[in-house]
């Protein structure tokens, strides 16, 4: 299906003004990226750019290596060509655009999920996305998050990774300060052995995305082969995150009503019931007309007699 992406009033999406160079890099325009977020003054989508690159400077990372200047022609009405000034932009860069827009567009959002996660992983588009529930939404992250932490697990095998609890808890300890998963599971009371991925909101879980999906990529571009430099790493990658989340404000120590098992028994329970009330009506139709079998045959004994004692008149009439 078609990745998760919003379409403006250009009936662009994120997917579409994708561009990859010819080292298979992708990459973003500023100029395209602002008609798919719904802005239309350039001056103010600079300010978020600026913001953006703020957040990439206080996460001790390159700004020059995401938001790359680069200038090229647009055509006026005349048909004249003006220079204008423009950005190559990495998917982190675009991830850190979203997190500092305006959060009560819902494209925003929308955003946040797609450079979030790896394309490859999107299952729904934008419209599906947005009529879900925050249950729904937290359902659908969290079966993303299965699969990219399994694709994550392979790679880090392949980089030498044994003891993936202290791998996974490296990751963790730079996503949330220092806290280990059952640090985290503490703090939001929950029972032993509650898996904390479980007793996420969608927005933590697409936090935590981000994090397995750019720790797996890190490997691999940097070709790690021991366990301590890809705990090192994954550590490193939680920290850039947090650093994006935290100027966005967002808190995620509440513990919610049902968790990741409890959503899915319930989605079961709502199939199950549906079908057997599918299976009701159709036992349903079958009593009724079993119960009324004896009637019928009554009513048709009789019209059968009455008919027959008509003929047997008409005969002896003739």
């Amino acid at each position: 299906m078609i990745p998760i992406s919003e379409k403006g009033k250009n009936n662009k999406s994120f997917e579409d003004i994708k561009h990859i160079d010819k080292h298979g890099v992708e990459f973003w325009y500023a100029r395209e990226l602002i008609r798919v977020l719904q802005y239309s003054n350039w001056q103010n989508f600079e300010k978020i750019i600026d913001k953006a690159k703020i957040s990439c400077q206080n996460s001790d990372i390159n700004v020059f290596e995401h938001f790359i200047d680069v200038s090229k022609l647009s055509k006026r009405g005349n048909n004249a060509e003006v220079e204008i000034n423009d950005y190559k932009l990495t998917r982190y860069a675009c991830y850190l655009i979203a997190q500092n827009g305006d959060s009560r567009k819902k494209v925003i959002a929308l955003a946040q999920t797609y450079f979030a996660v790896q394309t490859r992983k999107q299952e729904i588009n934008e419209k599906e996305y947005s009529m879900l529930t925050e249950d729904e939404k937290r359902f659908y992250q969290r079966n993303l998050t299965r699969k990219g932490n399994y694709s994550l697990n392979q790679t880090a095998k392949k980089a030498g990774v044994k003891n993936f609890d202290k791998f996974h808890n490296a990751g963790y300890k730079g996503l949330y300060n220092g806290e280990t998963a059952d640090d985290i599971a503490k703090r939001k009371g929950l029972r032993y052995r509650e898996d904390i991925l479980d007793n996420m909101g969608s927005t933590e879980l697409i936090a935590n995305l981000f994090r397995i999906s750019q720790a797996e990529e890190k490997l691999k571009k940097d070709g790690v082969n021991t366990e301590k430099e890809a705990c090192k790493t994954h550590n490193k990658i939680g920290k850039i995150v947090r650093k994006a989340i935290k100027e966005a404000g967002r808190n995620y120590a509440r513990r919610f009503t049902y968790t990741w098992k409890e959503l899915k028994a319930i989605r079961k329970r709502k199939n199950n019931k549906l079908k057997w009330k599918t299976k009701m009506k159709t036992e349903d139709y079958f009593s009724s007309v079993f119960i009324l079998s004896p009637y019928l045959l009554i009513f048709w004994v009789v019209v059968f007699s009455n008919s027959l004692s008509l003929i047997i008149k008409l005969f002896i009439c003739l």
